[in-house]
């Protein structure tokens, strides 16, 4: 393992910050979450072969050996990479560190992905916002209106305000790349095989059951952080964050996505939730927050506003605290 001094640590996690603001997430062959995903799909048709019969124990065994082997394989490929880079020189170590943090956080990968679905909005161009809603979001989107479409690009950014962003950093406080890693290939296994449908309901239950498990603390503090960052934005309630995340968080499904949900419907004044389709079956979700307004497009923009307030409230947080402990 390779351990660094709380200084080094908060000094990593500010530049991994600031490298994800100018660098973002680019589709890089060799970038780590790329990888993380092949694995899964490889394993998945090893642990799964064609032609088998599969019950419910053998799935969820399968799951469980899918979900050990790749968090294992994540956290020791981070370990070897920094610790070699270390062994070279001190510095290449901290830059490879700082470098595979930012490829765990992805605030201006979404900031490009929601402004994709905001963009034809503002154009009137709704078939292409649904299409761009389409890779964010997994419920269906040919028939969106352009408050729905807006909406899914909002609850987007909200929930991965916790997955993207603060999760993370909190792992890599803890354990630096490694974890930090290994949380991000704990999130895309959730994010590939852990859905409640036929084909994953048991062999991703416990992918599923360790996502919710790693962010339940930093999807509270995720919380907190926005609505301290609704307090320095204009336009920004908040007190209606902290009421709407008291109030509706426990409605959602999921025990961590409510919160920054709520938030973010509490701070803007609007309601998030409601009816949506999954291969053409509907479900209605949880609705959180109040419409005091309609969404509209302008909306993204403040989901986007109020990620980068939190974002700059960890980087000055990280950059105070080793002031802090210098």
């Amino acid at each position: 393992m390779i351990f660094y001094s709380l200084q080094e640590m908060l000094l990593i996690i500010a530049a991994a910050i600031a490298i994800d603001w100018i660098v973002g997430d680019p589709k890089w062959p060799t970038h780590p979450v790329i990888w993380i995903g092949r694995l899964i799909r490889r394993l998945e048709r090893r642990l799964r072969p064609e032609g088998t019969a599969e019950t419910e124990g053998r799935a969820r065994r399968a799951g469980v050996l899918l979900t050990l082997i790749t968090l294992a394989a994540s956290f020791s490929a981070a370990w070897a990479v920094t610790a070699l880079c270390a062994w070279v020189h001190p510095w290449l170590g901290y830059a490879a560190s700082a470098w595979l943090v930012s490829t765990t956080i992805a605030v201006k990968g979404l900031k490009d992905a929601a402004m994709l679905v905001y963009k034809p909005l503002t154009q009137g161009k709704l078939e292409e916002a649904r299409t761009y809603a389409g890779h964010i979001v997994g419920r269906d989107t040919d028939r969106l209106t352009e408050g729905e479409a807006a909406r899914a690009a909002i609850e987007t950014v909200a929930e991965n305000t916790v997955d993207a962003l603060v999760s993370p950093l909190v792992f890599a406080l803890l354990g630096a790349a490694p974890l930090a890693m290994l949380y991000r290939a704990a999130n895309t296994l959730d994010s590939m095989v852990g859905y409640r449908n036929e084909t994953y309901l048991h062999f991703g239950w416990c992918s599923a059951r360790t996502d919710d498990a790693l962010n339940y603390v930093p999807a509270r503090l995720a919380g907190l952080l926005m609505v301290v960052s609704a307090a320095l934005l204009p336009r920004m309630s908040p007190v209606g964050a902290l009421r709407a995340v008291l109030r509706f968080a426990r409605k959602h499904p999921s025990p961590n996505s409510g919160i920054p949900e709520s938030a973010a419907a509490g701070a803007m004044g609007i309601e998030l939730g409601g009816l949506n389709y999954y291969f053409g079956r509907p479900s209605e979700r949880a609705r959180m927050g109040w419409p005091k307004r309609p969404i509209a497009p302008a909306h993204i923009l403040g989901a986007i506003r109020l990620l980068y307030a939190v974002s700059v409230c960890l980087w000055g947080g990280a950059l105070i605290g080793w002031l802090i402990v210098t």
